[in-house]
């Protein structure tokens, strides 16, 4: 197998051949050959192919292999060939997202992201993005969304990609038939798909209970009876109870047991901090479970986390694969809840700083900051690589919420399939913030088997 990197031309020529400088077919061992197999996507046709003289890395396509195979534009990308005569132009990879309301934002909120992503991959492959409704099953194309040279967007007809990075916005979408159906279709045809969905905070736990990573987890249940909520905060005085499909913190709710004082129980409500007291446990109870309300939560043991100001803190750290399917760090977040705030998010109420900044005020010292800093980021990797190990889809990305309690042990709380990027706003995580997107391009080459770190 031979990649390369090459300037793909159009030309104006009837018939079917295809030209390649003598170097492009030196790199790709097809000195010798007189017909190939031109890739883009899942599409393929047969030409033949010569050289011709001139310098650099080259490939012209005539205007019936250009059209047949739908091209979306000359430039730079990359060129593999194998032992069987296929050349692989791209690749060809595309970004799932939901549908925007308008021309100029075709995705929505997260249209910028996308622009960003695509932006990444510019001049070195075909990276488009698209929505459920611009795939034609039928002929097995997309109508995709390419960068325009001005920064704004034109359509292109193209052969289904060689990988798919999914960035859906909806869970409630996600959830449907239709909709895993559709998600289906990829793998059939075996086109890598990956971070298949959301995450439900259940699933997380169930998927590593049995690995050696659990024990970074707090003591948790799911659809917890009045009795075994009651009994986790006699041991542990205060516990969390956390929607499954939640998310940004909403819907949490912290209860505190004093067995002098009573039940207490914080949340947020209408942009404000509640907080409540209960004589006893049966009030807390009926009150929270009005109309059945906890029915899909999960009930978590509390851990007195690290404090800044006499806030807790936590971590959130952005994980990602590389270039060589490698789980790395990518950026990590600090972020000090608010006065009386049940969670850290920086929505209610919470402060987002460095996590060298944080840790050297909490503990004083350099050197014992960058150690616990080290420590956490061995533990996120070995729950990634965890998470994936036991999952059975594709992974690339993925944001853990991160505690170091007050004994200096690390915990899990939260893992993110799709995790929201509000800690790159900070201005020193910004270069953070790009090297994510760099990782996404990469792992997309390296799935799409164009990545230099993979053979075969």
């Amino acid at each position: 197998m031979s990649l390369t990197s090459c300037t793909i031309r159009f030309t104006k020529k009837q018939d079917n051949t295809v030209y390649a400088t003598a170097s492009l077919l030196k790199q790709l061992k097809l000195g010798k050959r007189k017909q190939v197999t031109i890739r883009l996507g899942q599409d393929s046709v047969l030409s033949s192919i010569r050289a011709i003289k001139g310098a650099g890395n080259r490939l012209y396509l005539p205007l019936a292999v250009k059209n047949r195979l739908k091209v979306p534009r000359a430039g730079g990308c990359f060129v593999q060939s194998d032992d069987t005569g296929t050349v692989r132009i791209g690749p060809l990879m595309g970004i799932l997202s939901s549908s925007g309301r308008t021309s100029s934002a075709p995705f929505g909120s997260r249209t910028p992201l996308i622009r960003q992503l695509l932006r990444i991959g510019k001049d070195k492959s075909f990276f488009f993005a698209f929505r459920p409704r611009d795939i034609d099953w039928q002929t097995e194309t997309v109508n995709g969304f390419f960068l325009a040279p001005g920064g704004g967007w034109v359509r292109r007809k193209v052969p289904l990609p060689d990988v798919v990075y999914n960035r859906l916005s909806s869970r409630r979408a996600e959830k449907t038939t239709a909709m895993r159906q559709f998600k289906e279709r990829f793998i059939r045809r075996r086109i890598p798909f990956f971070n298949w969905s959301f995450f439900e905070k259940w699933d997380v736990y169930r998927l590593i209970e049995n690995d050696p990573v659990s024990k970074y987890v707090p003591e948790s249940y799911l659809n917890p009876s009045p009795h075994k909520i009651r009994e986790m905060l006699e041991r542990h005085h205060f516990v969390y109870l956390k929607p499954t499909g939640g998310s940004l913190g909403q819907g949490i709710f912290r209860l505190t047991y004093h067995p002098k004082k009573g039940y207490y129980c914080r949340y947020r409500h209408k942009g404000g901090n509640v907080l409540l007291r209960f004589s006893n446990f049966r009030e807390l109870y009926n009150r929270l479970n009005r109309n059945n309300r906890l029915k899909d939560y999960v009930v978590q043991q509390g851990i007195r986390l690290i404090e800044l100001d006499n806030c807790p803190i936590d971590f959130r750290f952005h994980m990602n694969k590389n270039a060589n399917n490698e789980w790395v760090v990518a950026g990590i977040g600090a972020k000090r809840a608010g006065r009386g705030s049940v969670t850290t998010h920086i929505k209610n109420g919470g402060r987002l700083m460095t996590p060298e900044a944080a840790l050297e005020r909490i503990y004083g010292s350099p050197s014992k900051a960058a150690e616990m800093l080290s420590r956490a980021k061995q533990v996120a990797i070995q729950l990634a690589e965890a998470i994936e190990r036991n999952d059975v889809h594709h992974l690339g990305e993925l944001g853990f919420d991160l505690g170091i309690d007050q004994k200096d042990n690390i915990w899990m709380f939260e893992a993110n399939a799709k995790p929201g990027r509000s800690i790159f706003k900070h201005p020193a995580l910004k270069a953070q913030g790009t090297a994510t997107l760099r990782h996404i391009f990469e792992y997309c080459l390296w799935l799409s088997r164009f990545g230099t770190g993979r053979d075969g």
